[in-house]
């Protein structure tokens, strides 16, 4: 009878989409800070939402990624359809059977979030506040009723608290150098107080990629030293060689390049004085694949006014 109760309970669980979110392993609050904070940082830049309140409603909102609305549609703030045209899913909340918005990527998400807040009449006192004023924002954030939880502006406060997502409002990305990445490697408990480091100039995010722009005086081994790199991660993730110097303006990138931009950025004119490799570090694309986009060979020339892909390779 036992065996015959299993062998039920398997296959219902196999029906079930619901069994396989749960088998899985649970994304702890760490590793959704780490995953979401560049796109809390872009948005709070984009919008001015304080960087701390989008990550502790992102963490709130969908259980740190785990909940079914976040694994199914990459809704991570709960927010539901109103006069959503996009795609749609339903879920029990307050009501059965409720209607909330559905997305493709966490970054649309992240970016609709931002656009809901922008565009809601209630909101628009929350502006006001500064974006390093997170206190506000929260209480601000119950007063125009974005949750019907009591408790919601001290469980936002709570979470930022607990995890000092306040760095980010300063617009400052939190970053390990390979030195604490490997002594976390070592360690069986990790401390975000001891990995934590904040650089002394602005790091930006683009295309998902950190980022800071070299000034005059700069070298590789000034950064590196500031920023606890290694001068052969700047040269690599950049595409640089030993002999290369720096030039003020210049974008140097903290973290490997993608293969296509961001989403939404599809196409780019070329323009006077651009290149392949200036247009990839434009768009954080890895210089062959840029290439490949576009069905190009490392010795071809483009010309200016010439329209390049960025996503979706020519056919």
């Amino acid at each position: 009878m036992m065996k015959r109760y299993l062998v039920v309970s398997v296959w219902i669980c196999l029906t079930i989409p619901v069994c396989f979110a749960q088998s899985k392993r649970r994304i702890s609050p760490d590793t959704y800070i780490n995953t979401y904070k560049d796109l809390a940082i872009s948005e709070m830049k984009r919008s001015g939402i304080p960087a701390s309140i989008t990550l502790a409603q992102g963490m709130l909102e969908s259980d740190n990624g785990n909940s079914i609305l976040t694994m199914e549609g990459n809704n991570h703030f709960g927010i539901k359809c109103h006069d959503w045209q996009g795609k749609k899913m339903y879920k029990d909340d307050d009501a059965r059977n409720e209607c909330f918005r559905k997305y493709s990527s966490a970054n649309e998400s992240f970016r609709d979030h931002s656009d809901f807040m922008l565009s809601g009449q209630r909101y628009n006192f929350l502006f006001e506040y500064k974006s390093t004023d997170y206190k506000s924002w929260a209480k601000g954030l119950h007063k125009a009723g974005y949750a019907t939880n009591p408790r919601y502006a001290e469980k936002l406060i709570d979470l930022i608290e607990t995890n000092k997502l306040y760095v980010y409002d300063q617009g400052l990305v939190a970053r390990e150098s390979p030195r604490q990445r490997t002594s976390r490697k070592r360690t069986t408990e990790s401390s975000p107080d001891y990995f934590i480091k904040l650089s002394t100039r602005p790091i930006n995010v683009r295309n998902g990629i950190e980022y800071v722009v070299a000034k005059n005086g700069d070298t590789f081994g000034k950064l590196g030293a500031e920023l606890e790199m290694l001068n052969w991660e700047l040269l690599k993730y950049n595409e640089l060689t030993s002999d290369s110097t720096l030039h003020d303006g210049q974008i140097l990138y903290l973290q490997p390049k993608h293969r296509k931009a961001e989403f939404g950025k599809d196409y780019h004119t070329v323009q006077v004085g651009e290149n392949i490799y200036s247009i990839s570090q434009l768009y954080g694309i890895k210089t062959r694949h840029l290439l490949r986009l576009n069905n190009l060979e490392p010795q071809d020339s483009i010309k200016v006014g010439e329209v390049l892909n960025l996503r979706t390779k020519k056919k």
